[in-house]
């Protein structure tokens, strides 16, 4: 498929203009970074996996009230998306010790969290996505009170939403990034929601199924992404070489 002009290029996706001012198409590649980008590499048919992945969540989560910036699915690994002004923050719900957290705090991993812990991260790779506190954030206008309190509360939703979605398959969710930005209808939910930005643990062995198995060289990588697109979207994943 043929897109428009190239607007942004991250670690994981790219995003194209289209017709529409109001629209971008989103779309997912196959390289991998992980501890911000000093890490690189490709899992293959990644972009594939995680389109769809968030496809089926952001419609999941749509179904449940909440508002994102997905509008539809244009082919295996791209998007169509409302244009966002991203918030510069990241926020992590972390509902069992794992990754930053246990190391920060020097806890073991797998701890239950009650209630869940809330984190929001400065969005710079260049400084490590550091955490931040609510002050941080007003006293540098990334966002205003009534704006942190919107996707706090958003956040929160998500987590439960998708804590029972992934629960019924089997899987605990162990810690989620989101990312919002604001739209001409006020602050939506955007990004991805995939193995890239969620820790997933099979139930009782703590089979990790997630980005994790990449950044810890665990391997079986590709193996973890379908399993996930199998139990979200419920059928065999047949991977469509591009």
């Amino acid at each position: 498929m043929t897109y428009g002009e190239k607007l942004y290029e991250g670690k994981a996706k790219i995003l194209y203009q289209t017709e529409d001012p109001a629209l971008v198409v989103q779309y997912f590649k196959d390289d991998a970074t992980a501890f911000n980008a000093q890490k690189r590499g490709t899992i293959v048919d990644k972009g594939v996996c995680n389109n769809k992945i968030s496809a089926a969540l952001f419609a999941h989560l749509e179904g449940q009230g909440i508002r994102t910036h997905f509008v539809r699915t244009l082919d295996d690994r791209a998007m169509m998306v409302k244009r966002l002004e991203i918030v510069p923050l990241e926020v992590t719900i972390r509902n069992i010790s794992a990754g930053g957290m246990a190391k920060l705090l020097g806890i073991e991993e797998g701890l239950v969290l009650k209630p869940p812990v809330f984190e929001w991260h400065y969005k710079s790779d260049a400084l490590g996505d550091p955490l931040i506190n609510d002050d941080h954030i007003l006293a540098m206008g990334w966002a205003t009170e009534s704006e942190l309190a919107q996707i706090r509360r958003e956040s929160f939703r998500v987590n439960d939403a998708l804590k029972v979605f992934f629960n019924a398959r089997r899987l605990d969710l162990v810690d989620s990034k989101l990312e919002f930005g604001r739209s001409a209808s006020g602050i939506l939910l955007g990004d991805e929601i995939s193995p890239d930005t969620m820790r997933l643990w099979e139930h009782g062995t703590r089979t990790k199924f997630d980005k994790d198995r990449f950044r810890r060289d665990l391997g079986s990588v590709e193996d973890a992404y379908r399993e996930v697109l199998r139990r979200v979207l419920g059928e065999t994943f047949q991977a469509a070489r591009a």
